[in-house]
């Protein structure tokens, strides 16, 4: 009877990782991408994509709190990186320019939207999260699918290796979530000047902005933001602003009055 508990709870505990699967996309460009796909049953899908000298295998603990909450996910190696290297590593590319490996990342992150959209999720439920450099790509991904679900950042620059973030979020007014440390005062500041550049094109209730003290990039998705990460993922943006103006007709003959009561946010 022990025997069978132990092997009953190691399937329980293990049933969600077995449905990954691995899966492989293709870019425009002739790099196979080596990606982690997970179904979950929410109907929403996010794309993960890692920082500059890691891999997918960074989000395992991100990656089991959406399997939790029946997210999906995918989870992608970027070009140069992981098991994405059938042109090359990331070590051997330019550094700079604007036509640089870093800056066509892009194009992995084409091909896992197209993946998405293949297996029947709409532009409008797919969500990308980057973390360093992934943040980079993420926003300069806009650029080209300005209609998903929201973008979350975790620790983004202005600039890494020549990606620029603001690129895609000028075009961008859609949810945002941005996480970063306060401890780090460049990396701080340049997160708050993109926050800002998000407000001005998304809007008020659309932007979360996150701090940790000493925490960076996959770090920062510990017990404390993970939590606000995951219910960001539900409700990405506030509810509308309505007007509270009454409008009262005691008959067609007579006056309508309107009363003001001023402006109210409905929810939490």
């Amino acid at each position: 009877m022990r025997k069978l508990f132990l092997t009953s709870l190691f399937c329980l505990c293990f049933a969600n990782v077995w449905a990954q699967s691995n899966v492989n996309l293709s870019t425009s460009d002739g790099w196979a991408i080596a990606a982690t796909f997970y179904q979950g049953e929410s109907g929403r899908c996010v794309i993960l994509l890692h920082d500059l000298e890691k891999s997918r295998s960074e989000f395992a603990t991100l990656t089991e709190r959406l399997r939790n909450e029946n997210f999906c996910y995918l989870s992608i190696d970027l070009r140069g990186h992981g098991y994405s290297t059938n042109k090359g590593r990331y070590d051997s590319f330019e550094k700079t320019g604007q036509k640089n490996e870093f800056n066509k990342m892009t194009e992995d992150v084409y091909s896992a939207i197209k993946y998405l959209i293949a297996k029947g999720f709409a532009e409008k439920d797919i969500y990308i999260l980057g973390v360093g450099l992934g943040a980079n790509v993420a926003g300069k991904s806009l650029t080209k699918y300005s209609d998903i679900a929201g973008v979350a950042m975790i620790t983004p620059s202005l600039k890494q290796r020549d990606v620029v973030t603001l690129s895609g979020i000028k075009d961008y007014k859609g949810p945002v979530f941005i996480g970063v440390s306060s401890e780090d005062r460049k990396q701080f500041m340049e997160a708050s000047f993109i926050r800002n550049a998000a407000f001005l094109h998304s809007g008020q209730g659309k932007v979360t902005f996150q701090t940790a003290y000493n925490l960076k990039g996959t770090a920062m998705l510990n017990k404390y933001m993970l939590p606000a990460l995951t219910q960001w993922f539900k409700t990405p943006a506030l509810p509308e602003v309505n007007s509270d103006i009454v409008k009262i007709s005691v008959n067609s003959e007579e006056k309508v009055e309107e009363e003001d009561y001023g402006t109210s946010f409905y929810g939490d």
